[in-house]
């Protein structure tokens, strides 16, 4: 499968290069999942860099938040388990915590639900105090 690969910390379009890898392998209480829509979060360009506080051994693949499906075709949200991230075409993710992706978003909109709403959403009302 392809996957981006990150051998060393720095910025991340100097560090990520697109790679052929092996399709990760689920353990016990985790699922296959295809990825069809990868967001992309400030935490993946801390990743990069090294200033997560995850700090993954290297190589890893960067990608905290997917949509995907599974391979008995239930289409998921996920978090991927690191070192094998989201920006590939597959990904490991706890059984447990994979929830239904609504029908009523395309997949990339479902993608951005699980961290990138959450973020925006505690930005606007928790920093900016938006009011309605």
């Amino acid at each position: 499968m392809q996957a981006w690969r990150v051998h060393r910390n720095g910025e991340p379009g100097e560090v990520m290069s697109l790679e052929e890898t092996d399709r990760p392998t689920p353990g016990d209480g985790q699922a296959l999942v295809r990825v069809d829509a990868a967001n992309v979060n400030f935490p993946d360009a801390l990743l990069c860099r090294g200033q997560y506080q995850v700090r993954p051994p290297l190589p890893f693949t960067p990608g905290v938040e997917v949509c995907g499906t599974t391979e008995d075709g239930r289409r998921v949200l996920a978090t991927p388990a690191l070192p094998y991230g989201g920006f590939a075409e597959y990904v490991v993710a706890d059984e447990a915590a994979l929830l239904p992706a609504p029908d009523a978003l395309d997949d990339a909109e479902a993608a951005a639900l699980h961290i990138g709403y959450q973020t925006g959403w505690f930005g606007l009302h928790r920093r900016a105090r938006l009011q309605p």
